[in-house]
């Protein structure tokens, strides 16, 4: 009776020692790489308060500029920045840099983690015009575009989209105080009109885990498409009340999911 209750206690003992060293190991891996992904109309700065939040609780995080000159060159763009990181990497995507993430992951064993904060999730095959509109909400249309002509990365003639001062805080962030949304149109970055129906490649979220936070009050994408997009990626989600632009009216909840997604993968 006493050997069996010594093999036993050692038995305990072992088991103990081995879940405390995986905890350990979890604890001890360095922390991955958050990379910020911003969509149209936009620029990185809008992560500013989530980049704040993921350093001060140790994340490394890198904010690139996104080209928003097509699906396959943004994409491209953001694979070769992927490239430059060592270790692993949690990729966030708002908006149009959704449609980014989702291409500029697929193949590459670093990105452990996707994100997206009221964005673009495609499927082979989908548009972003095309997700806009399957389902009603968005105030988001030509007529509140204005729209200028350019010479495309191709060299042939094409055209950037902004949208208009006077309808801009009502779409893209009508939670945030009107000083600061009238600077944020002042200083938006157009993205080329083509994007719009340009076709997005394999998906990334396919294989890669991945989070969702729906904005329920956005009259950019609707919710009811972003509920969508979500489900069919299988993303664990959050809902809040708010605006198109989350990280920035609320940078706490979108910086929670991000490191929730961060912790579940390590």
């Amino acid at each position: 009776m006493l050997l069996v209750l010594v093999l036993a206690l050692t038995a305990a003992a072992g088991l103990f020692g081995a879940a405390a060293t995986a905890t350990a190991s979890a604890r001890d891996r360095p922390k991955p790489t958050v990379v910020l992904v911003h969509g149209a109309f936009a620029d990185a700065s809008g992560w500013n308060d989530v980049v704040a939040r993921l350093q001060r609780d140790g994340y490394p995080v890198l904010a690139p500029a996104n080209p928003l000159r097509g699906v396959a060159s943004d994409s491209a763009y953001l694979a070769g920045i992927l490239q430059t990181i060592t270790g692993p990497v949690v990729l966030v995507g708002h908006s149009y840099g959704g449609v980014v993430i989702t291409n500029a992951a697929t193949g590459n064993p670093n990105v452990e983690a996707l994100v997206y904060i009221a964005a673009f999730a495609p499927a082979e095959g989908d548009t972003v015009g095309g997700l806009q509109d399957k389902f009603t909400g968005s105030k988001l249309h030509l007529d509140a575009l204005d729209v200028r002509p350019i010479i495309g990365i191709d060299g042939e003639p094409s055209y950037d989209a902004y949208v208009k001062a006077a309808v801009f805080r009502d779409i893209f962030a009508a939670d945030l105080p009107r000083k600061t949304t009238a600077v944020m149109a002042a200083t938006q970055r157009p993205a080329d009109v083509h994007t719009l129906g340009q076709p997005s490649g394999v998906p990334a979220w396919r294989t890669i885990p991945s989070g969702y936070l729906v904005a329920k009050a956005d009259n950019l994408i609707p919710p009811a498409a972003q509920r969508f997009m979500a489900q069919r990626a299988g993303a664990r989600t959050v809902e809040i009340d708010s605006s198109h632009v989350a990280m920035m009216s609320n940078p706490g909840p979108t910086a929670d999911l991000i490191q929730r997604m961060a912790r579940s993968v390590r």
